[in-house]
């Protein structure tokens, strides 16, 4: 179908695509162009898309053609497209690839059959010191230890390299996935999981090896890079987010393979084991006693010939790591995430040092196939007391924010949320920011608080009676953004956020996105103060969960209040 006046899209020159909300191909519309467009804004009735240079070379190191994108375009679009854009499409998709960095005869070769490109990019910063002797016309020697730092350098340019030059090997540690698990349950990985292993190993290809799977929190990313593992049968090293996270990892290892437990190390701040199978914190990796000092943990990534390193949570990625994965590009490399966002915009860094994204899998796709929970998704606005006002509209501009924020009302409102779900098979999550805000709610309302400062054994106990039953709500600081495994979580009330972090609130209803059994609502509320800058942070946060597919039920205070919210069979689907 080419273009009508009845389609979705106004797609525009400027590599803007606007996209009607009421639309009936709305849904459509938005699934086909998501792969290879990013979503900037997303108001009530238009949202606006924009096709950048890494949405599309993510797209085409996934598999996706230019002309496929340009046919998705098309069918959904109003007009004509723009005489420009498809051509400009074509150019900026044909730059993936158009370097190579290969090995020949045991050397490391930056390669292109385009003699002029290859002059240009020899005579631009970030990319001629990297290069060593010129071989021929069309390829120069690369010293192995400037793999990583050249390919940030020709992204930088616009010429993004695909990585040809292989993996080693690594020491060979044979492991087979259970077919039941150790709790007695079957174990089988997914369709989906083991599309996400196929597209990142690509058979031991030399294309195969070094790239990013985006998958929803609860869609079982571990598992992804446990399948990763058995498939390499290789000593692996696994950087992950916190103490809870590595622990975690290793139930979940010993639970669906036949490693001895002897094989699987941890590698933090209470223990240094470094085994076949290392699960380490990211936090652990990039401690040094002086601030200007080296990082002592480094030889982590040295200590053991591995042959896959796993990064899990990649988004949040911490500075130094990325520094010494631009020395180890000759290891396999998996990310795992929920969203490529990156609040501190280094998306093209994993990119080029990570590898680009393999694999992907809408949310709504996962849930329509009962994989992870359907969400019901409510913003409650409220405002503030008229003291608070004063001192609102008196504050500096960072501090108006922690001020609606921590808005006392939202207290109230959580009261009120608590006794709409007092069932005995709901659970609830309160989840906020700051931390006296949130040891009012916790002292308030009876509930344990799990912060940075609680002992990892203290939160592994109230984490164990929350999956037993024995509680049934924790209030959370940001240490519930990630890497907590609280299965039967349904409810989520989210108090206060880090200004407008996307990749947080996607995290954040991650938490409650597990499959549940029986018909439970699961719902996620976030108490937003009006006319503040926390509804400006509020609309900005909710941009990747749109993209998903999710939208927001707009609530007053007074709807919560007065008649127990919106319908509990109410979705925040489109």
């Amino acid at each position: 179908m080419q273009y009508n006046p009845a389609n979705p899209l106004i797609v525009q020159g400027d590599r803007t695509i606007l996209l009607e909300v009421d639309n009936p191909l709305h849904a459509e519309a938005r699934d086909a162009i998501a792969p290879f467009a990013e979503l900037e804004k997303s108001p009530e009735h238009i949202h606006t898309y924009r096709l950048t240079p890494l949405s599309l070379w993510n797209a085409a190191a996934a598999g996706m053609t230019a002309d496929a994108m340009v046919q998705a375009l098309e069918s959904f679009s109003k007009f004509p497209l723009p005489g420009n854009l498809p051509p400009d499409l074509r150019e900026l998709v044909s730059r993936y690839g158009r370097v190579r960095l290969q090995r020949v005869d045991g050397q490391l070769r930056l390669v292109t059959t385009d003699r002029p490109l290859l002059e240009e990019l020899a005579r631009q910063r970030g990319v001629r010191d990297y290069l060593g002797e010129r071989v021929d016309e069309t390829s120069f020697a690369v010293d192995d230890i400037h793999r990583g730092i050249l390919k940030q350098g020709l992204i930088a340019v616009g010429y993004p390299a695909e990585d040809l030059a292989g993996y080693t090997t690594g020491a060979a540690l044979p492991m087979a996935l259970r077919k039941v698990m150790g709790t007695g349950a079957p174990f089988k990985v997914r369709d989906y999981q083991e599309g996400a292993v196929a597209a990142f190993y690509a058979g031991g290809d030399a294309r195969g090896g070094s790239g990013v799977v985006v998958l929803p929190c609860g869609a079982g990313k571990t598992v992804v890079g446990i399948a990763a593992m058995a498939a390499l049968q290789t000593e692996t090293l696994v950087l992950t987010t916190s103490t809870t996270a590595v622990e975690q990892w290793r139930r979940e290892i010993l639970d669906k393979t036949d490693l001895d437990p002897a094989l699987v190390g941890t590698y933090t701040g209470d223990s240094k084991n470094l085994a076949p199978v290392t699960l380490a914190t990211y936090q652990i990796v990039t401690y040094r006693p002086k601030k200007d000092g080296d990082f002592p943990h480094f030889h982590l990534f040295d200590g053991r010939d591995w042959g896959l390193i796993v990064y899990d949570e990649v988004h949040l990625l911490p500075a130094p790591v990325f520094r010494i994965t631009a020395d180890i590009q000759a290891r396999r490399r998996l990310g795992l995430t929920a969203t490529l966002v990156r609040e501190d915009h280094r998306e093209e860094d994993v990119f080029s040092l990570i590898g680009p994204k393999k694999y992907d899998v809408p949310w709504r796709v996962l849930e329509s196939k009962g994989w992870i929970a359907e969400a019901q998704c409510h913003e409650v606005r409220l405002g503030l007391s008229g003291a608070l006002r004063m001192e609102y509209a008196l504050a500096e501009w960072r501090e108006k924010f922690r001020i609606a924020s921590e808005n006392p009302l939202k207290d109230d409102l959580v009261e009120v949320l608590l006794k709409r779900f007092d069932h005995p098979e709901d659970r609830v999550l309160v989840i906020g920011q700051y931390l006296k805000q949130l040891r009012r709610i916790a002292e308030r309302f009876d509930v344990p608080l799990i912060t940075g400062s609680t002992p990892n054994s203290e939160r592994e106990i109230l984490y164990e009676d929350f999956r037993r039953g024995r509680i049934r709500r924790l209030v959370l600081s940001k240490v519930g953004n990630f890497a907590i495994d609280l299965p039967d979580a349904n409810i989520m009330i989210q108090v206060s956020g880090t200004f407008g972090s996307r990749q947080e609130e996607a995290q954040r209803l991650g938490r409650i996105l597990r499959p549940k059994e029986g018909e439970r609502p699961t719902s996620f509320y976030s108490l937003v103060t009006r006319d503040t800058r926390e509804m400006d942070f509020a609309h900005h946060r909710q941009l990747f969960l749109t993209e998903q597919g999710y939208s927001y039920e707009i609530l007053d205070e007074a709807d919560v209040a007065d008649h127990g919210l919106a319908r509990p069979g109410s979705s925040c689907n489109d």
